[in-house]
């Protein structure tokens, strides 16, 4: 018999309909999988109290008639979304027990449809990182383990910034979760944990309760284990809202209806600037052959240019940092969140309480910001990646003439071991080569399962779609899914 965490969220969704089980089962289930699971640190905060309870209210809807359309589901939230009366940290000792008194927008529209929240995962402070080891509460682990012998018991990162969330799906700690994508923290870490992660169009989700890191950039979305779920649980966290002057009032349509579509007459482009050197050959192979299955599923894949992609990441790294350091200003001990104690003087106050409070990497990024926000470099710089950022949107829009949807892998390697790139940030940096383009152009971003490497782990490909076009992106994927057939799921058992 199918363990209850196994179930994706359709299938968990139908049981409940069928009433084969009860939300609080269900809930009772991931409560006790979180238990054994501890030691993949994927929760910084867990709410077995809240989930018990709205748990028995979802029963208590669906025995009225009036369940909603994610009933019973069992959800993990990124914990940098705002919960109201539940602590909210974004991974920083600097916000110390910081308790909203207000829901985030896209978690109010969960709970509205009748999500059920088991805790707040952990993630890269702030969300700046691509590997979950820069968390005040340490690092996630992945649940995947590999089979490389030279990383024989070394724990692998599981992607970040949104890798408590990966894990959690990944590691059955939870039936689906919310991410947020700065420059791929969605996308890598569904590549690395193999698992569905989808990056919205930016506008499409209300970043109203969302602790802030890069203002022009983020855009929550759900990390899921099947295309399915994530077009579920993305109509439900969508939608116009007037408090988030960044949200578009667009109609957001039923993307359940867009899988199983037919893909024939679609033109799928491969951008020759993304066939990068040194890609490793089974992603390159995962590839060749995700390009064969939508040729064969009738689409055409035509060849296209993105001729400033090159540009990508040192411009993502001027323009995030520098958001960055306008953002985190307002940390300074003196209105909320963790205050140095005994200061001599209040300039002495606002140093230590940043210095202490925020991690090295946060630091860095502020001090990067600052420097290219400051007077004599401002236009050097910031200036100058804005004009090379606009050249990369005028990239997209000529590639969409020729195509419907692009084509390329989610990231450059699979997961690597905890502390094998720390020494080294611009490394580091190099795992977004492949998803930071999104984000300074605003376009929805889709990373598929599609296989195993030799070493064991999973890794994932990218489709890359029109604004607004996540119907389209939803099509392919759920042909992707199917043909390619991942099954795999990490040797970890909760």
């Amino acid at each position: 018999m199918t363990h209850l965490t196994d179930l994706s969220m359709t299938e968990a969704l139908a049981g409940l309909a069928r009433r084969d089980f009860s939300a609080v089962d269900l809930t009772e289930a991931y409560l006790a999988a979180m238990d054994r699971g501890r030691g993949l640190n994927a929760y910084i905060t867990e709410t077995p109290a809240v989930a018990r309870a709205q748990a028995q209210a979802s029963d208590a809807r669906r025995a009225a008639g009036t369940a909603g359309p994610m009933d019973g589901a069992p959800l993990a939230v990124k914990d940098l979304f705002c919960t109201k009366g539940i602590r909210t940290t974004a991974a920083s000792k600097i916000l110390g027990d910081f308790t909203p008194p207000y829901e985030s927008t896209v978690t109010e529209k969960l709970f509205g449809a009748g999500g059920v929240l088991l805790g707040k995962t952990n993630l890269d402070e702030f969300a700046m990182g691509s590997s979950n080891t820069a968390s005040a509460f340490g690092p996630v682990i992945s649940p995947w383990s590999g089979k490389d012998p030279a990383r024989a018991n070394r724990p692998l990162v599981p992607g970040g910034s949104s890798g408590g969330s990966a894990a959690a799906v990944a590691g059955r700690l939870a039936l689906a979760a919310t991410g947020t994508d700065t420059g791929g923290s969605i996308r890598q870490p569904a590549s690395f944990s193999g698992i569905v992660g989808i990056k919205p169009t930016y506008g499409r989700c209300s970043r109203w309760g969302v602790v802030a890191f890069a203002s022009s950039l983020e855009q929550p979305g759900p990390l899921t284990r099947t295309v399915a779920d994530s077009a579920l649980m993305l109509r439900a966290m969508a939608g116009f809202d007037p408090k988030d002057s960044t949200s578009v009032e667009r109609e957001v349509p039923d993307y359940t209806a867009a899988l199983g579509r037919s893909v024939k007459g679609l033109r799928i482009g491969i951008p020759r600037e993304y066939r990068i050197e040194g890609l490793p050959a089974p992603i390159e192979a995962g590839w060749r052959r995700s390009e064969e299955i939508l040729r064969a599923a009738g689409a055409d894949i035509v060849e296209v240019s993105l001729p400033h992609t090159r540009y990508a990441l040192p411009v993502y790294y001027i323009i995030a940092p520098a958001e960055a350091s306008s953002n985190l200003a307002r940390y300074d001990g003196a209105r909320y969140g963790w205050r140095a104690s005994n200061p001599a003087t209040l300039n002495d106050m606002y140093a230590t309480t940043r210095g202490q409070g925020f991690g090295k990497e946060v630091r860095r990024r502020i001090l990067i910001g600052t420097y290219v926000l400051s007077a004599g470099y401002y236009d050097a710089y910031y200036v100058k990646a804005q004009k090379v950022r606009r050249l990369l949107r005028q990239d997209f829009e000529a590639a969409f003439t020729q195509c419907d949807a692009l084509l390329t892998p989610t990231a450059p390697s699979t997961a690597f071991a905890i502390g094998e790139q720390e020494s080294d940030p611009v490394q580091m940096y190099m795992n977004d080569v492949f998803t930071v383009t999104l984000n300074l152009v605003g376009l929805p971003g889709i990373s598929v399962p599609v296989g195993l490497a030799p070493d064991g782990l999973p890794f994932g490909m990218q489709l890359m779609g029109r604004a607004f076009d996540e119907s389209t992106l939803f099509t392919l994927a759920s042909v992707l899914e199917k043909e390619a057939g991942f099954t795999a799921h990490s040797p970890f058992t909760a």
